[in-house]
């Protein structure tokens, strides 16, 4: 039997297990089984590595915190330096990024032929970092925003800086089930028709960070469509 999973924290509530349940039973596939592995730290991935496993899924907080562990990485998360699939191969690990091109696909459907000059993609981490490099390969103009860190702070936001970027993006977990009663600190007020909102967060469907940008008329789209796409990915990464 194949074994493939997922690792991050928390996994509680995941989608992935349930998706290649699904995948499996639909296609017939009955070589392999996914679990999940919910992990306190990075160092626990030797652990499910040694179990056997043939390939990985990657969420948060580990994007960026598993990459010391990989013996390689392929050109795009070596230019993004962000992994979300591994392939093992002889007891080597290769570090993947399929979220790059599905992500590029997600905005793509969304934008349509709008045309968009300027986003705001909220956080810091490893998600956010293959949002900036699909938008800038876009020549769409990024800047970050974060508590801590980042082009701006979210309390420098301000009426202008919201009305010359278009497209706002989450990557944080703020608003993940269960903690669906929180939201980004942005300035909701200024949010307009003419903006464009994306959650990376697919549970809930509808987070209060859309709720919230749809009450002012923006466009808002959620992260389903993009996590079926990378899952997909990494299956062919994992059979090649």
């Amino acid at each position: 039997m194949r074994k493939f999973g997922l690792i991050g924290h928390p996994l509680k509530h995941s989608f992935s297990p349930s998706f290649f349940k699904a995948k499996f039973e639909e296609q017939g596939i009955i070589d392999a089984e996914y679990h999940a592995y919910d992990i306190d730290d990075i160092q626990d991935l030797q652990d499910i590595i040694d179990s056997g496993v043939r390939g990985l899924n990657v969420t948060i907080p580990y994007k960026e915190k598993v990459i010391p562990y990989m013996d390689e990485l392929d050109s795009l998360s070596a230019l993004v330096m962000s992994v979300n699939t591994i392939v093992i191969r002889e007891r080597k690990l290769i570090g993947y990024n399929t979220d790059i091109g599905a992500f590029r696909k997600s905005v793509l459907d969304f934008l349509g032929e709008e045309r968009i000059e300027k986003a705001l993609i909220l956080g810091t981490g490893g998600s956010s970092k293959t949002v900036e490099f699909v938008l800038n390969n876009m020549d769409i103009v990024t800047h970050k925003v974060s508590r801590l860190k980042g082009t701006y702070l979210y309390d420098e936001l301000d009426k202008s800086i919201m009305m010359n970027h278009r497209l706002i993006i989450n990557t944080t977990p703020l608003g993940m089930y269960p903690d669906v009663d929180i939201s980004p600190a942005i300035p909701y007020e200024f949010l307009t028709e003419n903006h464009f909102v994306m959650d990376l967060i697919y549970n809930p469907e509808k987070t209060l960070f859309l709720e919230k940008a749809q009450e002012k008329g923006a466009a808002i789209m959620n992260g389903i469509n993009m996590l079926i796409d990378q899952a997909e990915n990494s299956w062919k990464l994992w059979n090649q």
